[in-house]
């Protein structure tokens, strides 16, 4: 039997994410995220929710872009780091030793050490009351070729993407593969 848990955020998982940009100054900031995912095909987009109070959340409507920085378990502490402390106050890149890179294609830097790197320019915004959110159109994806596949995509077991549960306030990684989407279920009959 399910027992109801009321109108709470606890879909699982919720990726965590490293959104760049730069402040008021120029200064590269960075901050964690976990409210997000991909929301378009075509064109390629992305949509990350922040709260109006954050440092970033200026500095992205400025700019009109910013990236996702993708963290691996290796990063966990790091990627920590920089959902603890605020860039108002902090040089989170020079605290954390992580290398911010300015990208080539959008007015925003991204973590030179994570292995996977999305490069947007702000698209829109939809308020939706605590959070307003931040959909990106996805210029450029840049990825460490030690963590592509056989056809050049990246792996997630390879990548090791942070994953963030929000009841437990605990991060997790990918797990074991279960099998190939859009085939495991084709046992069911093909509909057409």
């Amino acid at each position: 039997m399910k027992v109801s848990l009321g109108a709470k955020t606890l879909a699982q998982p919720a990726p965590l994410w490293i959104v760049g940009s730069y402040d008021e100054n120029g200064k590269p900031n960075a901050m964690a995220a976990a409210w997000g995912g991909i929301c378009c095909s075509k064109p390629p987009c992305i949509a990350v929710s922040l709260r109006e109070e954050r440092h970033s959340y200026a500095s992205i409507l400025a700019r009109r872009a910013f990236t996702i920085s993708v963290p691996s378990a290796s990063h966990a502490a790091q990627a920590d780091y920089f959902g603890i402390a605020s860039g108002k106050d902090t040089d989170k890149f020079a605290a954390t030793g992580l290398t911010p890179v300015r990208s080539e294609l959008v007015d925003a830097p991204y973590v030179g050490e994570f292995s996977l790197v999305l490069e947007c320019t702000l698209l829109r915004t939809v308020s939706l009351g605590m959070h307003v959110q931040f959909v990106g159109e996805i210029v450029d994806v840049k990825a460490d070729a030690d963590v592509l596949d056989e056809k050049g995509y990246p792996d997630a077991a390879k990548v090791r993407p942070l994953i963030f549960t929000p009841v437990t306030r605990a991060y997790h990684t990918v797990g074991e593969y279960v099998g190939q989407a859009f085939e495991m279920g084709l046992i069911f009959g093909a509909k057409s």
